[in-house]
């Protein structure tokens, strides 16, 4: 009996069909059709991200794969919760984190609680650090304060602050 790897003519035989398919015209079709679309979707819509580092933890973890879709911000601005990719001036590296104020709003920061414009802003994503404080202003036209998730980690050690929308990359899918 003759298996398909014993016979060379059959072998190429079932390997181009599995590769091309009985159509090849189809096949090719299909190949552009992906292509073009993958173009599309991964070049101007979606951008992959990988978190690194702690700062978003518990709800997105180092290592992880996320998505940012660019096109969010285009009809409404960002609104408080959302987490977003910011480009840094440098342009080398996009920050992934959560919006916790937005333009006019006066925020301060106490015993690790955000207050906005007085009342304390409720988090379930994050744990409040007691340490946590100093945080105290009035945003402007366009700005929003953003801060990472994980505020177990000493202040010192997080990179956080306000940010022109002109920086938001997009927004974080998952």
């Amino acid at each position: 009996m003759n298996s398909p790897s014993s016979n060379p003519s059959t072998y190429s035989h079932w390997a181009s069909r599995f590769l091309i398919g009985r159509n090849p015209k189809w096949t090719m079709v299909r190949v552009l059709f992906v292509m073009i679309t993958s173009y599309i979707l991964f070049g101007h819509i979606l951008l992959p991200i990988r978190v690194t580092g702690i700062s978003m933890e518990p709800n997105y973890l180092n290592g992880r794969v996320n998505f940012i879709n660019k096109l969010a911000y285009r009809s409404i601005p960002p609104q408080r919760g959302d987490v977003v990719g910011i480009r840094t001036q440098s342009a080398k590296a996009i920050y992934m984190k959560r919006v916790v104020a937005l333009p006019g709003e006066k925020v301060a920061l106490r015993a690790g609680i955000v207050y906005i414009n007085g009342q304390p802003l409720e988090e379930p994503y994050t744990k409040p650090n007691p340490s946590w404080n100093g945080v105290e202003l009035r945003l402007k036209d366009q700005e929003y304060l953003v801060i990472g998730d994980n505020r177990t980690m000493r202040m010192d050690q997080h990179d956080f602050g306000t940010t022109d929308i002109t920086q938001f990359v997009g927004r974080v899918l998952f």
